[in-house]
C-alpha cells in the first residue's frame, strides 16, 4: 500500500495497515508451525500489541469486512493487489466468513486460540468455519466471526423486473451479489446465535435497519465500506448485473432518512474519501440517488449548494428519468458531469461566494456534452524527472511515482533518482519508494526481481531485515539463496536481529540463518556455532561445523565433532578439514570408527590417509596390521587387497618408510603381482590428498 498523496486519502492509515499485515503474518505462522512453537507466541504478542494500540479511547471494537480479494476496515477497502492483504482476505473468504470483529479486552489466550482456529485451511476441514457450527464462531468473549453463506448468492428480483438479474452465475454477477449481500448482512447484523442466516436483501428493509441503528462509528464504517465498493463497482462495470445492483443501491439511498444519509457521508471526517465516493456514485448510480448523495455530502462538508443549483440538478434528474427519449442520455450525462465539476470546486476550504457564483453560472450555460477530462496529462516519468531536476516534491509528484510503481516501473524511479543530484527532493523520493511495505510486496510477488530488491534493501538497511527474515521462513529453495545474500549484504546491522531469530526459527531456516551469519564481517555478540554443531538436523550441524572449521579457536573441536557425526556428508567434511591439519587426539576417533564399522565404507580409505598424515607413533602398529596377512610356508604374506589395505600401504610408504618395521612390508608390496599394491607403494602424498574437498 503506497502512501497516499493528494486526493488519495482513502488509503489505509499506517497503523491499520501495519495491524492487517501483522494479522496476515500471524495467521500464516499458525498455519506452518506446530502448536507450542516459540514463534507462535511471539506472533500472538506482536499482534496483541498492535491491537492494543488500536482498541483504546473511543474505539472499543475493530470490525473487518471480508471480500474475495480485499478487506474493509473503518470504511476503507484494502488494495486487492497487495499480496499479504489479498492472501489474508482469501484465507478468510475460503472459510465463508463475511466479517471479523475484535473487542477491547481481548487476552493473549483468546487471540492465540482464535488464530489457531482460523489458520487451519478450509480445504483441510470437513466444512469451512462459516458453514459449520455457529458456536465455534462465538466461542471467544472478545473476538467474533460472522459467516457469509455464498450458496445463497442467487438473488431473485425484488421488484419483479426482468432486467434485475444479479444471479451470481457470471463473474460480474457473483461480485455484485457478494457486495449487496455483504451490505445487507452488515446493516442487519444481530448478536444472536442464529445470525448465519442470510438477511433480507430488500433495499427498503436494509435502509430501515440503517435508520434504526443510530450513530455507531464501527457500524457506520462497515456500511460505508460496502457503499464505497459498490460505488466503485458501478463506476467500472456495465451489463445487467451492474444494472441490478444500481437499482438496489438507488432504492436504498432513496429510502434512507436524510439525517441518516448525512451521517454516513461524514465518513469519519475524511473529505477526500467523501469526495471520491460522490464522484464514483455520480458515475454509476441512478440520477435521483446522485442528487440525494450530493445534497447529503454538501451538508456534511459544510458546503453550501444554492437552491438554484439544487433545482438545476433536480431538473436534470427529472429529464434523465422521465424526459423524452432523445433528451434522456444528454440530461443524464449533464447531471453527472456537473456533479463532478461541483465536487472539484469543494477543494477550497472556504470558497469565495463570488467565485462560487461564477462557477455556477458557467455550469448552467455549459454544453451538456462538455468534458472536463485533461487530454494531455503529464507523463509520470517526465513528471518525476522534472521534480528531481528542479528539486521539488509534492502531491503531484507522489501521484506520478505511484503511477510508475503501480505499472511495475519502480526501477525507473530508482534510475531517475540515481541520476539526479543530491537534494531534498531526491532523498524524499527515495524514502517514499523504499519502505518495508513495498519490500514486502516485492518479496511475495510472482516475479522475483533481485536487482530491484537489492536497491530497496540497500536503501532500507536495518529496516529491511525483518521483512527479509519473514519471507525467508516461507521461501522455496529458488528464493532462499538470494534472500540469504540480501540479508548478509546489510552487514552487522542485521546481526542482532538474525541472532534473536535463530533459536526460534524452524530447522530449515536455522541452516540458512547460519549461512547468513557466516557471511557477515563478524559473528553477533554471544553467538557461537558450537551451540548448533550437535543439532538434531544434519544440515544445521553441517553449517555450524563449517563455521567452526574456519575459526582457529574452534577448528579442532569442530573436526572432532564432525568425525563423530552420524551423517556421511558431515563426516566427509570433517575429514576434508582434518586433511589440512588433523588434531592429534582425533586420530583415535578415526581408527575406532574404521575398526567398529561405523565409518561409512566409502570414507574409510580417506580416514586412513588423514590419520597417516599425523605421523602418530601409535598409528604404525595399526597400519601394519591392516597390510600384513598370515605367515605362509615362505614367510610373510600381504593381506587381501582391499581399499583399507591399499590406503594403509600408501600411509606407510609416505610417512613411515624410514621405520624398519615398515620397510619389510613395503619391500614385499613392491614385489607384489598386484598392480594396485605396487602403485600404492610409489603413490605420492600430494596425489593421494589432492581429491579431498575443502569443507569450508
Amino acid at each position: 500500500m503506497s502512501t497516499p498523496g493528494a486526493g488519495e486519502s482513502t488509503a489505509l492509515s499506517r497503523e491499520l495497515a501495519d495491524f492487517l499485515i501483522e494479522f496476515s503474518i500471524a495467521l500464516h505462522k499458525n498455519a506452518i508451525y506446530p502448536e507450542g512453537h516459540p514463534l507462535l507466541s511471539q506472533a500472538v504478542r506482536g499482534l496483541l500489541s498492535r491491537m492494543g494500540a488500536l482498541l483504546k479511547d473511543e474505539r472499543a471494537t475493530l470490525s473487518i469486512g471480508v471480500a474475495r480479494r480485499q478487506l474493509i476496515i473503518e470504511g476503507v477497502a484494502t488494495d486487492p493487489n497487495h499480496p499479504l492483504l489479498r492472501e489474508l482476505a482469501q484465507r478468510l473468504h475460503r472459510h465463508q466468513l463475511g466479517a471479523v470483529r475484535f473487542s477491547a479486552g481481548i487476552t493473549n489466550d483468546e487471540l492465540a486460540d482464535f488464530l489457531a482456529t482460523v489458520a487451519v485451511d478450509a480445504s483441510r476441514m470437513e466444512l469451512p468455519l462459516g458453514l459449520g457450527d455457529p458456536e465455534v464462531l462465538q466461542q471467544w468473549a472478545h473476538a467474533r466471526l460472522f459467516p457469509l453463506t455464498f450458496e445463497q448468492l442467487e438473488l431473485l428480483d425484488d421488484d419483479g423486473d426482468d432486467d434485475d438479474d444479479m444471479d451470481g452465475r457470471s463473474a460480474g454477477g457473483a461480485r455484485s451479489a457478494a457486495l449487496w449481500i455483504g451490505l445487507a448482512r452488515a446493516a442487519l447484523a444481530k448478536e444472536s446465535a442464529n445470525d448465519e442466516e442470510l438477511p433480507s436483501t430488500d433495499p427498503v428493509v436494509v435502509a430501515q435497519a440503517i435508520d434504526d441503528h443510530g450513530k455507531d462509528v464501527a457500524y457506520d464504517q462497515v456500511v460505508v465500506g460496502y457503499l464505497l465498493q459498490i460505488a466503485e463497482e458501478l463506476k467500472t462495470k456495465q451489463g445487467k448485473e451492474a444494472a441490478a445492483l444500481q437499482k438496489r443501491i438507488s432504492r436504498l439511498v432513496a429510502s434512507l432518512n436524510p439525517a441518516t444519509l448525512e451521517r454516513l457521508m461524514d465518513m469519519s471526517g475524511d473529505t477526500m474519501q467523501r469526495n471520491k465516493f460522490v464522484l464514483n456514485a455520480s458515475a454509476g448510480m441512478s440520477v435521483d440517488a446522485v442528487v440525494d448523495i450530493v445534497q447529503a455530502a454538501a451538508d456534511t462538508s459544510k458546503q453550501t449548494i444554492s437552491h438554484s443549483m439544487m433545482r438545476l440538478l433536480t431538473k436534470f434528474a427529472a429529464h434523465a428519468e422521465m424526459g423524452q427519449e432523445p433528451v434522456r442520455p444528454q440530461m443524464d450525462e449533464a447531471l453527472r458531469e456537473h456533479v463532478q465539476r461541483l465536487i472539484g470546486e469543494w477543494s477550497l476550504d472556504d470558497p469565495n461566494p463570488d467565485a462560487y457564483r461564477v462557477a455556477l453560472e458557467g455550469m448552467a450555460k455549459a454544453s451538456p456534452l462538455f468534458s472536463g477530462v485533461d487530454r494531455y496529462p503529464a507523463e509520470p516519468r517526465r513528471m518525476v524527472a522534472m521534480a528531481l531536476e528542479v528539486q521539488s516534491a509534492g502531491d503531484a509528484v507522489w501521484r506520478a511515482v505511484d503511477g510508475l510503481t503501480d505499472n511495475g516501473e519502480l526501477g525507473v524511479v530508482f534510475d531517475l533518482a540515481d541520476q539526479a543530484a543530491e537534494s531534498y527532493a531526491r532523498e524524499a523520493m527515495l524514502e517514499y519508494i523504499a519502505t518495508p511495505e513495498r519490500l514486502h510486496a516485492l518479496l511475495v510477488a510472482d516475479t522475483f526481481d533481485l536487482p530491484l530488491l537489492e536497491r530497496v534493501v540497500n536503501r532500507l538497511k536495518h529496516a529491511a531485515v525483518e521483512p527479509l527474515l519473514d519471507t525467508l521462513e516461507i521461501a522455496d529453495d529458488r528464493k532462499a539463496g538470494a534472500l540469504v545474500d540480501l540479508i548478509a549484504s546489510i552487514g552487522m546491522e542485521a546481526a542482532p536481529t538474525i541472532f534473536a531469530r535463530l533459536p526460534l526459527a524452524r530447522w530449515a531456516t536455522q541452516r540458512l540463518l547460519l549461512v547468513a551469519i557466516s557471511r557477515l564481517p563478524a559473528w553477533p555478540d554471544g553467538f557461537t556455532p558450537l551451540d548448533y554443531a550437535r543439532h538434531p538436523d544434519a544440515t544445521v550441524r553441517r553449517e555450524a561445523q563449517r563455521m567452526m572449521f574456519k575459526d582457529q579457536l574452534l577448528r579442532d573441536e569442530g573436526i572432532k565433532i564432525g568425525l563423530m557425526d552420524g551423517d556421511d556428508r558431515n563426516v566427509s567434511n570433517a575429514l576434508g578439514a582434518a586433511a589440512r591439519g588433523c588434531p592429534p587426539d582425533a586420530v583415535r576417533l578415526l581408527l575406532e570408527r574404521v575398526d567398529d564399522g561405523s565409518m561409512p565404507e566409502a570414507l574409510k580409505p580417506l580416514a586412513v590417509k588423514v590419520a597417516g598424515a599425523t605421523r602418530s607413533p601409535t598409528l604404525l602398529p595399526w597400519l601394519l596390521a591392516k597390510v600384513e596377512g598370515k605367515k605362509g610356508l615362505f614367510g610373510k604374506k600381504l593381506a587381501d587387497t582391499t581399499p583399507i589395505m591399499l590406503a594403509s600401504i600408501e600411509a606407510l610408504a609416505q610417512h613411515f618408510a624410514d621405520k624398519p618395521e615398515a620397510q619389510d612390508v613395503l619391500a614385499l608390496a613392491a614385489k607384489s603381482r598386484d598392480d594396485e599394491v605396487r602403485t600404492a607403494v610409489t603413490r605420492r602424498a600430494s596425489v593421494a590428498m589432492r581429491a579431498i574437498p575443502d569443507p569450508t
